[in-house]
């Protein structure tokens, strides 16, 4: 592995970038009820990747995503929009609410939880489609 960046910020990112990774999940399954949500929590995560993409380079960091940052944008539109049909389905009004509670877990799943979700991929997946193209031009201009 072909490090960028000086030996304290490989270490950092390497034990930073699980903590916010950890607390991007944490900011998005609270969202829904205070303050957080999948656009904050999108952000922090990509933060975390961007951490490491300064440490490790862009080949190191795609290795470690194994999916296009493009991609997260479309599975992220793709929830979203998902996430109105089950209103629909019911008869209700376009994004109304929908819960369900696993009974195993008694975790309640909802279409608010489904679309934030949704918006967490797109905020990732467009924070990293810049930093990682940014970082491409600047490799380009040596």
């Amino acid at each position: 592995m072909v490090r960028s960046g000086t030996l304290i910020l490989s270490v950092a990112a390497r034990l930073l970038m699980p903590l916010q990774l950890l607390f991007s999940v944490f900011l998005l399954l609270r969202g829904h009820d205070e303050p957080g949500g999948g656009f904050i929590a999108g952000l922090v995560a990509s933060g975390g990747f961007a951490l490491y993409l300064f440490a490790y380079g862009i080949r190191a960091t795609r290795t470690m995503l194994r999916v296009a940052p493009q991609d997260l944008i479309g599975m992220g539109l793709f929830l979203s929009v998902v996430s109105a049909l089950p209103a629909l389905w019911h008869g209700q009004p376009f994004l109304t609410a929908q819960w369900w509670t696993i009974p195993v877990l008694g975790f309640k799943f909802s279409t608010p939880l489904l679309f934030d979700i949704g918006v967490y991929l797109i905020v990732l997946g467009s924070v990293l489609t810049a930093v990682v193209a940014l970082m491409e031009g600047d490799h380009d201009d040596d």
